[in-house]
């Protein structure tokens, strides 16, 4: 199943819920079939590396996993503050809007 969503490749996020829960970060990818995203520095697990060749060591790696699009809000860049996300016609444009502020963004 296909989404439209809301929140685009570069926004930065604000996290609601989860083990990083306050933190912002900037959104890396959007999956919007599986209706997740990926945000730069949130939702880190470390993965466990088999050694390839003799005689080289196993390594433990962090890596950033995809996180639900319904556990984060959009930072607002005029108002700096975790908003729902609207939309609004500006020349002749459909464009995002805070919905606090009501400011565009872009």
């Amino acid at each position: 199943m296909s989404i439209s969503t809301k929140i685009k490749k570069g926004d930065t996020v604000l996290v609601m819920k989860g083990k990083d829960n306050g933190k912002k970060g900037k959104v890396l990818r959007v999956f919007p079939r599986d209706e997740k995203i990926l945000v730069e520095g949130i939702n880190e697990k470390v993965r466990h590396i088999r050694p390839r060749r003799a005689g080289e060591k196993g390594q433990r790696v962090k890596a950033a996993y995809p996180m639900r699009i319904n556990n984060v809000l959009v930072v607002c860049s005029s108002c700096g503050k975790g908003t729902r996300v609207g939309y609004d016609m500006a020349d002749g444009k459909k464009v995002r809007i805070c919905k606090k502020c009501k400011r565009s963004l872009s």
